[in-house]
């Protein structure tokens, strides 16, 4: 049955939803919506909540019509909401089994009442629907720098009225010593966009290293189209950065571009970050390269890598320390950020002892292990040997290439140190029995743990495979101590736990990780 109007044109419905909708800058659709709930949500308390009752405002004239909803149905379970057909044949013959039969109702008189609750619920929907307008306007601003105006500033938090929304800049996440009071001009990046129970929260960021990369993207032409990258950036905010450069143009010198002519683009930057100071690194694959780069302005002299752990020694002259370290470490702590490795730097004096205590622990080992005397193991450390298990395995030419060593020599280091290699191994399974390590962990031939360390293991109460299996990374680091870290703790422990998983370690599918 087609509804029958009851009620009369009101235009000042259709300018309110037009004057809502330009002033929020929301749908208009959406302000009629609101308004239709609140007239809906009036009407139930008047004619009774149990009733489906439902408005609707004509969008062109403003007309409020005002009906209760009834279904046709066989057997009526709610009165309220249904009928049978033989009662709403009556209002309409044309009505089929399973209709909805629409009953106008005459238009409310909204009382005090009645009246603020539709102005609640209008005032509601239309900040729901300015709060939806919100985030999906900033949530895809993630990572842009925005302009805004201080608005009041909480406990050290600065809110920032960003015309159509506000952003949170907390304590944190402002630059040391930085101070904004209202009517401040702030710029800022937008770190993350959430949606929470009192609304899009915008969070912001002055300390972020993206601020600074985004910064200089404005700033720089070369970045902004792509031809110079930022390949990373770290801070020390309010005092000291180092952002890393590389350009896809050879003809383009990233650094250059970056500094700008007298220094007027990266002045730009640094004066919007308090006058932080920024050292521009040209990156470079070679992580070496890279390194010494980074602690720049310090000069190096050798560095040494240690890929598996992450780390990297650098040696620089001993007047150099201080400025490779910088105040309160920071240099080597930015460099150290900035390029991904650990670093260790010593002086040419420290480590030139201690290259001579490498030399005379080395020598001192083969002496004893090798029974000879301090020229041939001063002979075999130069040569760049560090261990007996070398001498006893390395193919005899390597021996004989030794300048003093003929093949005589050669044949009866390799056999000293096989026997000796023999001797300690008998010695490590005398003690392994005594301490009644298990022969599964004995013979597991895991990678990295050999039997020095299994005595170690035996000796803290660790027994069997299953035992060391049941460790998580960070207790097998506590247990064998200086020399382990973490990853590869937790590359023995998955191994140990290999035989949980017989099928798993058939199809060549991971183990799950130890945990810590």
């Amino acid at each position: 049955m087609a509804q029958q109007s009851i009620g009369m044109a009101r235009p000042e419905l259709v300018q309110v939803a037009d004057t809502v909708a330009r002033d929020k800058t929301i749908d208009r659709e959406e302000v009629f919506v609101a308004m239709e709930q609140a007239i809906q949500k009036a009407g139930r308390s008047k004619y009774g909540h149990e009733n489906d009752i439902r408005a609707a405002i004509d969008r062109r004239t403003g007309e409020i019509r005002l009906a209760r909803y009834l279904t046709v149905v066989e057997v009526v379970e709610n009165e309220n909401t249904q009928l049978t057909l033989e009662k709403a044949k009556r209002k309409d013959p044309n009505i089929e089994m399973g209709g909805v039969l629409i009953d106008p109702l005459p238009p409310i008189d909204f009382g005090r009442i009645a009246a603020q609750t539709a102005k609640q619920v209008i005032v509601q929907r239309v900040r729901d629907a300015e709060r939806a307008r919100q985030y999906s306007e900033y949530k895809d601003r993630i990572g842009e720098i925005v302009n805004g105006l201080v608005k009041r500033v909480e406990f050290g938090n600065v809110i920032v009225d960003l015309g159509r929304a506000e952003g949170l800049l907390r304590r944190d996440e402002l630059i040391p010593r930085e101070h904004f009071k209202n009517g401040d001009r702030v710029r800022a990046f937008i770190m993350d966009v959430r949606e929470e129970p009192r609304g899009p929260q915008i969070f912001m960021s002055r300390t972020a290293p993206e601020f600074m990369a985004a910064l200089f993207s404005q700033e720089v032409p070369e970045i902004y189209d792509g031809i110079i990258e930022i390949k990373a950036v770290a801070r020390d905010p309010g005092s000291r950065a180092k952002i890393a450069v590389i350009s896809n143009d050879s003809s383009i010198d990233p650094v250059g571009a970056c500094v700008g002519m007298r220094g007027s683009r990266v002045q730009a930057v640094v004066a919007e970050l308090q006058g932080e100071k920024i050292d521009i690194i040209q990156w470079n694959q070679d992580p070496a390269t890279f390194v010494v780069n980074g602690l720049a302005p310090a000069e190096v002299t050798k560095v040494v890598l240690d890929e598996d752990s992450g780390r990297i020694e650098v040696v620089v002259p001993d007047e150099q320390l201080s400025l490779a370290i910088g105040r309160r470490g920071q240099n080597v702590r930015l460099a150290s950020q900035l390029t991904g490795w650990t670093i260790d730097i010593l002086t040419e004096a420290e480590e030139s002892e201690r290259r001579q205590e490498e030399f005379r622990s080395r020598s001192k080992m083969f002496m004893d292990a090798l029974d000879v005397d301090d020229v041939l193991a001063h002979l075999l450390v130069t040569e760049g040997f560090t261990s007996v298990e070398e001498v006893a395995f390395v193919p005899i030419e390597e021996l004989t290439d030794i300048e003093g060593f003929d093949e005589d020599v050669a044949n009866e280091l390799k056999e000293r140190a096989t026997t000796y290699i023999e001797e300690e191994n008998k010695k490590l399974i005398t003690r392994l029995t005594e301490l009644g390590v298990a022969e599964d962990l004995i013979n597991a031939e895991i990678e990295g743990l050999e039997g020095k360390k299994i005595v170690t293991l035996g000796e803290k109460g660790v027994k069997t495979l299953d035992d060391l299996a049941d460790l998580a990374g960070d207790e097998l680091v506590e247990l064998l101590g200086d020399g382990m870290d973490v990853d590869t703790a937790n590359k023995i422990i998955m191994a140990a736990r290999a035989h949980w998983f017989p099928d798993a370690k058939a199809e060549g599918d991971a183990v799950a990780p130890a945990e810590g």
